[in-house]
């Protein structure tokens, strides 16, 4: 099963929240045996979307097939005014590349979503994103993680009540909701 984790932060340092969940969840699916893979925007190169492009980008075409080839998506953002940065939504609309396809856009793909905000408003950012999902032709796990970016972590380590949020989203992804329900937060 291939896991593609989606950082759609523009951050560039190791200890920024977005690199430092990238690297958790990359770690852990890891250690548990899955194929993962990372899509860093901030390395990404995504020009902004233009319709009327002649051809499409090189950066766009690796970017469309790294997502359609994903069994299960993990998406992370930070919460920028009321929803996901910017630069995600741009990437996302570059799938519009594959509208021809038998199988376009994001079809049938599972999306566990994760926002982080300063405040208790995260959840924006996570409505933002399943709708973009959905439009995408995607479904969203029925389970998410809204984050209070200042409960996140305990030093260098992830607390122990988003280590649990964690564990039970990626159950969700990779076994199915029922495998969840022993555990609560």
């Amino acid at each position: 099963m291939k896991i593609l984790v989606f950082n759609g932060a523009m951050e560039h340092r190791e200890t920024d929240t977005s690199n430092r969940l990238s690297l958790f969840l990359n770690q852990t699916l890891s250690k548990k045996g899955f194929d993962v893979q990372q899509f860093n925007l901030a390395e990404a190169d995504i020009p902004l979307f233009d319709t009327n492009t002649k051809s499409t980008p090189r950066s766009v075409e690796l970017m469309n097939l790294i997502f359609r080839e994903a069994d299960i998506h993990i998406w992370l953002t930070p919460l920028y005014h009321g929803s996901m940065t910017g630069a995600m939504k741009n990437c996302l609309d570059w799938l519009e590349c594959s509208a021809g396809l038998p199988e376009p856009y994001l079809t049938g793909k599972t999306i566990g979503l994760v926002c982080w905000a300063d405040g208790v408003q995260a959840m924006q950012g996570i409505n933002a994103m399943d709708s973009v999902a959905k439009a995408l032709r995607a479904w969203t796990a029925p389970l998410s993680i809204p984050i209070k970016r200042g409960d996140l972590f305990n030093g260098n380590e992830l607390c122990q009540d988003y280590q649990k949020r964690f564990d039970m989203l990626l159950d969700v992804l990779t076994k199915g909701p029922s495998s969840s329900s022993k555990n609560s937060i």
